[in-house]
């Protein structure tokens, strides 16, 4: 935040009435500056939650969303109305738990309100639907200052604005831990829905987005290391391609998901889901500078650095890329890169039992698992 100058000279001024005061104090223009000690509690607790008390917060929150043409009826009724075009609704829904996912020392409240919309309406993508409408659970401590919350609204709403979609109602309640429960709807515009299960062998595995970056990042943050601020910033509020997903159901993708857990696990759903083999090349993955620069800062000799950044490439979690398999004669626009390929399994070989390859080998996935420790 900027703050206010002191004015040249000797940082001290006089105020209206003669009065030498210093730079830091706030002019006297005939209004009483002393708080009495009776109101500096008011005005203490009416900074938290619970001093605002919840429907004089939900007022302050809710008229921060805008409507989208999709809004038939937005928060302030028993329910939302949102309109759904193609007669089908897409719908995911995704927890944040404070400790688990996100730390308020690491991320300000527009952060967590970003990355709560951006990894919910990547789920949407993903599906190759276009986001519309959006209903957030917030359950706080009573002593959260109303000003995260307000902060929160903002990254939520900008993150909104950025996928096309509306905040459209939700729900407020005190907890011990802050969780925030989102569930996010999306319009299929008379396309089938993109589903794990329809790969097929021969058929091209590609991605767009980042990845990588968000798995530096967190490893920056945990070791206390300054880093790319793009590594940084990727993990605070992933960048989901939204568009992608619509433009990939267009092109004619057999099978697509959003890369949340890592590139390998994420892979490894599809072939298990469609009956297949992946295989992938490494020389494929071409790292963005700032991860290679991350993975130098965190310890990676420089002989291995582009190995260290393809291997966050492949097993990073919280990502929000996007994956997908396509026929082979489908001609990809330029931000999509081709990783792979599909093929079928070998004789006798179960579904369950598929693993992704890259260059012929098996590797560990890795990524991320929300019921392991640590």
């Amino acid at each position: 935040m900027s703050r206010e100058r002191t004015p040249s000279g000797s940082g001290t001024a006089e105020d209206d009435g003669g009065r030498t005061r210093g730079p830091d104090s706030v002019p006297d223009r005939g209004v009483r500056t002393t708080v009495p000690e009776r109101h500096r509690t008011l005005i203490c607790v009416m900074t938290t939650i619970e001093g605002l008390g919840e429907f004089a917060l939900i007022t302050r929150v809710t008229s921060q969303f805008p409507r989208t043409a999709d809004v038939i009826l937005g928060p302030g009724d028993d329910a939302a109305v949102v309109a759904s075009p193609d007669g089908r609704t897409v719908a995911s829904t995704d927890l944040l738990v404070e400790g688990r996912h996100f730390k308020r020392e690491w991320s300000t409240a527009r952060d967590v309100g970003h990355r709560a919309v951006a990894q919910n309406y990547a789920d949407i993508m993903a599906m190759g639907a276009r986001p519309t409408g959006m209903l957030i659970g917030f359950a706080a401590p009573p002593d959260l200052p109303v000003v995260w919350a307000e902060e929160f609204t903002a990254g939520a709403r900008d993150e909104c604005a950025l996928a096309g979609g509306a905040v459209v109602g939700g729900d407020m309640v005190g907890s011990d831990v802050l969780t925030i429960a989102v569930t996010a709807l999306g319009d299929l515009e008379g396309r089938s829905p993109v589903r794990r299960d329809g790969a097929g062998p021969g058929e091209i595995v590609a991605y767009t987005g980042h990845l990588g970056l968000s798995a530096a990042g967190l490893a920056l943050l945990d070791q206390g290391l300054e880093g790319p601020g793009e590594c940084l910033d990727e993990h605070r509020r992933p960048s989901p391609p939204y568009t992608a997903g619509p433009e990939a159901a267009r092109l004619g993708a057999t099978a697509m998901l959003d890369v949340s857990d890592g590139l390998l696990q994420d892979l490894g759903h599809i072939a298990a889901s469609s009956g297949v083999a992946i295989d992938l090349e490494s020389e494929a993955f071409s790292p963005e500078p700032a991860l290679l620069e991350a993975v130098r800062v965190l310890g990676a000799p420089e002989g291995k650095a582009l190995d260290a950044a393809r291997r966050l490439m492949l097993s990073g979690g919280e990502d929000h890329a996007l994956a997908a398999v396509f026929p082979s004669e489908v001609e990809l626009p330029d931000h999509w890169r081709r990783v792979g390929a599909t093929r079928s399994l070998p004789e006798g070989a179960r579904s369950g039992d598929v693993r992704v390859t890259v260059d012929g080998t098996v590797m560990d996935g890795g990524g991320w698992d929300h019921f392991r420790r640590g």
